[in-house]
């Protein structure tokens, strides 16, 4: 049995490089085809042409000579091939009696091979078995039966030839163009001018919304003799190139946007939800911090809690913590990124719909970032603290999330107020109405709101530690209780007043740090 390399892990894994011969052939098959290719389509071709390419090269190769077998009796100037030498061509020069006690007698062949005229000895007319023998005469060679197709060698392998065919194409000199997940022949698109992209602007300038590639196509003066799929890719490919448009996910497909009717946090990251990782132990973390991290489910904690059952429940219960209050955002965490359209890059698009008084309103995904924006003027008219419980519920339509809180009396209730005083962050207690309910460990309020900004501003530009903020912010939330003792919650909370923070650095500062001791149900004091 012939061994093929293309069957071989190792050459999948290892040794496969795209030449440019794989390039030639996805070009002609782009060209034939007539339309966008996908990525997964090229790579399964890849993979295809590579083993049709070995059956090719094993046929051709098996036909210049009789393949060696130990058991057949050879003449010189018979011209042999050697599978286990890559099929090289060898010429038999000479011929000798051999004997071995385990094999008794046999010939010995002298084989000269082409190129280099390096001469090899082997075996001839052997009496004995050999696993170089086929079992029938009739045998052939390329013709093994359960050779593994293509498609699961997609399955096992694409990863790796996707990567590099990624590369290859984009950087090779053929004119491939790409778009998501889709590739074209610059030779096969529309030739799109200004005008139509002007029009395009006037368009979505004018319904004041997303529009679908599809629905622009409508309005646009593009070849009709040319295929749907290559007028879309064309569009597509136009679009992006023009600063003045953007793509956003949507329930139901992709849509191009104004940027200038986008708000300003879905194009850039507010810098109070601006996260520096920083490097921890996370080893430090106790049971008791863990479960209390599960339950803030802070986004940008390391491993998610998201489940598939995620996807099913009806509705979730956020905390509004202050970074996102400020931004007029709410976390893109493992609860509620199942309400939101899928989606690592770019931005996405929802529509809320206001639990209280039933107005609608866009909410934009920004996956990189992880938040939801769009949500001040909502946040402001219900007058919502930090600290505050948001609800999310599902709608018969996957594009619209209801978007409440928990109402209850107005009353006016004793609060953590944050502030600056001689440019250090401090605590007091203050009377602030409130009608909803809320965390009592999160919930703050903010006074001096241009002197914290400036103060956040100071100790991102001198890139102060955790341990430096832990040290302002433990003394001045201690004094604020009889016990003097500050929840992990609360701590998590005014951190974050400061410097965009998970719990699991935070954490990890305080357990290291024997300026604080745990008293218990997540608890910690001073360790005087």
């Amino acid at each position: 049995m012939l061994q093929r390399r293309t069957q071989t892990p190792e050459y999948w894994e290892r040794e496969f490089e795209v030449h440019r011969e794989d390039l030639e052939h996805l070009y002609g098959l782009i060209l034939e085809r007539n339309r966008p290719v996908s990525t997964d389509e090229l790579v399964l071709e890849v993979i295809r042409y590579r083993c049709q390419q070995e059956e090719q090269r094993l046929q051709a190769e098996l036909s210049r000579g009789l393949v060696y077998q130990p058991r057949e009796r050879y003449a010189i100037g018979d011209q042999l091939v050697f599978p286990a030498f890559d099929y090289r061509l060898g010429t038999v020069v000479s011929i000798r009696p051999g004997r071995n006690p385990e094999h008794g007698e046999f010939d010995v062949i002298t084989v000269e091979f082409e190129h280099d005229a390096s001469r090899k000895e082997f075996a001839a007319n052997l009496k004995t078995p050999h696993k170089l023998n086929r079992a029938h005469d009739g045998d052939n060679l390329w013709e093994v039966a359960n050779l593994t197709p293509p498609e699961e060698l997609y399955k096992a392998h694409g990863e790796r030839v996707r990567t590099l065919l990624v590369d290859a194409l984009t950087h090779s000199d053929f004119d491939f163009i790409s778009f998501e997940d889709q590739w074209l022949l610059q030779g096969l698109m529309v030739e799109l001018h200004i005008g139509h992209l002007n029009l395009a602007e006037a368009l979505m300038e004018v319904r004041g919304q997303p529009l679908s590639v599809q629905e622009l196509l409508t309005e646009l003066d593009l070849p009709s003799e040319t295929p749907e799929p290559i007028r879309t890719f064309s569009l597509n490919v136009a679009l992006r190139g023009d600063e003045r448009f953007d793509l956003i996910r949507s329930h139901d497909g992709d849509r191009w946007i104004l940027r200038r009717l986008e708000p300003a946090a879905a194009l850039s990251i507010p810098t109070v939800l601006a996260y520096r990782p920083a490097r921890y132990n996370r080893a430090l973390l106790t049971v008791e911090m863990l479960q209390i991290e599960w339950e803030l489910d802070d986004e940008w904690t390391e491993g998610g809690i998201s489940t598939e059952s995620a996807f099913l429940v009806p509705s979730t219960t956020l905390v509004l913590t202050y970074p996102h209050w400020k931004a007029g955002t709410l976390p893109l965490n493992s609860r509620s990124r199942p309400f939101f359209p899928t989606g690592e890059q770019g931005r996405g698009l929802i529509t809320f719909i206001d639990g209280r008084w039933g107005q609608r309103f866009p909410g934009w995904v920004v996956y990189e970032g992880k938040y939801v924006c769009g949500l001040a003027p909502w946040i402001q008219q219900h007058k919502l603290p930090v600290g505050a419980y948001v609800t999310l519920e599902r709608t018969a339509n996957p594009g619209e999330v209801i978007l409440d809180f928990r109402p209850r009396r107005m009353r006016r209730e004793w609060v953590r107020v944050a502030g600056v005083e001689n440019g250090k962050l401090v605590f007091h207690m203050q009377k602030q109405p409130v009608s909803c309910e809320y965390d009592e460990h999160i919930i703050l309020g903010e006074e001096s709101e241009e002197e914290l900004e400036a103060l956040r501003i100071q100790l991102a530009e001198r890139n102060a530690s955790i341990s430096e903020l832990l040290a302002m912010a433990f003394p001045e939330l201690a004094k604020l209780s009889p016990q003097g003792t500050v929840h992990l919650k609360t701590l998590y909370s005014a951190i974050n007043v400061l410097r965009r923070c998970p719990p699991g650095p935070l954490f990890a500062a305080l357990a290291s740090d024997q300026s604080y001791r745990e008293i218990g149900s997540g608890y910690y004091a001073l360790n005087i």
